[in-house]
């Protein structure tokens, strides 16, 4: 793990499965705000030197997830390959759905030189806070004002998906007795 966690001061049995809402509530805007958050088991981490497979016993470590801080940056280059974002940015909602809390990208690995290389199985969620006053049109000079800036910061989750996964393409139970229910058109029944 990374140099300022402490997995001694936890509790038997501690699992790390936050929801994207507590990574942003709890975890990314405690550290933007610089206020104590515990347990403190986030290590900060500048991501673009480590190529993925590099991040066990750097960041904090839950099944095949890792987790970690980083400074939001330009260059996603790895010594072996790059991020690449894909798709937009989604909005990551209060529990109750009322309140916009934050920002979620997705980006693939890439192995090879910057937009030539080949595609691999490691994603990466990178999460960041919007700041309290990103709606109103003076909010550059209140960040610039502000003590606390909320643009800098990012925590990132990195897993690999198993080769067998099929993106969801996989049917439910329930899904496999409705299509199955359109075969019946095609079967006569005896009288």
């Amino acid at each position: 793990m990374g140099d300022n966690i402490n997995l001694n001061n936890l509790p038997p049995g501690f699992r790390f499965y936050p929801s994207d809402e507590e990574l942003v509530v709890h975890f990314l805007h405690r550290k933007a705000a610089l206020l104590p958050c515990h347990p403190d088991v986030i290590p900060d981490l500048h991501l673009y030197p480590y190529d993925p497979w590099d991040l066990d016993g750097k960041a904090m470590g839950e099944g095949k997830k890792w987790y970690f801080y980083s400074r939001r940056t330009q260059s996603r280059i790895t010594g072996s390959g790059y991020w690449q974002s894909i798709g937009v940015e989604e909005p990551i909602y209060s529990s109750d759905g009322q309140i916009k809390v934050g920002l979620k990208k997705y980006s693939d690995f890439y192995i090879g030189e910057p937009w030539e290389g080949v595609k691999t199985n490691w994603i990466m969620h990178e999460y960041r806070v919007l700041s309290p006053n990103s709606t109103s049109k003076s909010s550059s000079s209140q960040r610039r004002n502000s003590k606390i800036d909320y643009s800098k910061w990012v925590i990132c989750r990195v897993y690999e998906r198993d080769e067998d996964d099929d993106d969801g393409a996989e049917l439910s139970c329930l899904d496999e007795v409705y299509l199955s229910l359109d075969d019946l058109d095609e079967i006569s029944l005896p009288n």
